[in-house]
């Protein structure tokens, strides 16, 4: 445990951005669950408004620094060349 005034400062810092963090994280996995959901129905415009509120979130929370910003960039392209494959197929008679 922390004993001087600062480390205890120190501590409660920390753990506000724990804390904070966490919810960021699951807001952010939250949002990509659903474009994930999407594409699994076969919804491909919803899939397309569900990725520009991943994106926007997971670029978010990089800029925040909850996550890299190499990590965020992956995902959108992961989640953004799904979308497009989902649309082309859906698209198809």
């Amino acid at each position: 445990m922390a004993t001087h005034r600062s480390s205890e400062k120190r501590a409660r810092q920390s753990e506000k951005r724990r804390v904070r963090n966490c919810a960021v994280r699951s807001f952010v996995k939250t949002r990509v669950a659903r474009v994930r959901t999407a594409l699994a129905e076969g919804k491909a415009p919803d899939a397309a408004q569900q990725l520009r509120e991943a994106e926007r979130a997971l670029r978010k929370a990089a800029s925040k620094g909850v996550i890299p910003k190499q990590r965020a960039s992956r995902t959108v392209a992961r989640l953004a060349r799904a979308v497009a494959r989902g649309a082309s197929t859906s698209a198809k008679p």
